[in-house]
């Protein structure tokens, strides 16, 4: 169960709006990039699936940027990881009907990693962006 460099990436962009969060103030790619040695061409691309999403906003122009569209502690880790990865699974029969080359009735793991899946998927979901930030503040005072 390999997450994929996009959604680790999007999680980097949401933790880092929420510690870098002040009113009215945006952030510029740019800077995040910077911030997180992350290439700027592909965190555009991220940050237009947040967009869609509804998770950030843009303001094009001198002084324009992203924001978070809802406070840290609003926004889930489940959340993001959906935003920029679609569909979630350790395996494709959990999400879709898919020939694996088994019959579902007498698969021995299907159930096995459906009840792992749904404890991984309650964790995202109680855990958020403002919980991964507040770690993170506190690694940085150490």
């Amino acid at each position: 169960m390999k997450m994929s460099t996009r959604g680790q990436y999007a999680l980097e962009i949401a933790v880092d709006l929420a510690l870098h969060l002040m009113p009215d103030r945006l952030e510029s790619l740019n800077d995040i990039a910077k911030r997180r040695n992350l290439s700027e061409k592909y965190l555009e691309r991220i940050m237009k699936l947040l967009k869609e999403a509804g998770l950030v906003k843009s303001v094009r122009g001198a002084y324009g940027g992203y924001c978070l569209t809802k406070e840290p502690g609003e926004i889930s880790v489940l959340e993001v990881l959906r935003a920029a990865e679609g569909q979630l699974a350790p395996v494709s029969c959990l999400v879709e009907n898919t020939e694996c080359g088994m019959e579902c009735e007498i698969c021995s793991t299907k159930s096995t990693w459906g009840e792992m899946w749904e404890q991984i998927l309650d964790t995202a979901a109680e855990v958020t962006v403002a919980d991964i930030a507040e770690i993170v503040r506190k690694k940085e005072t150490c």
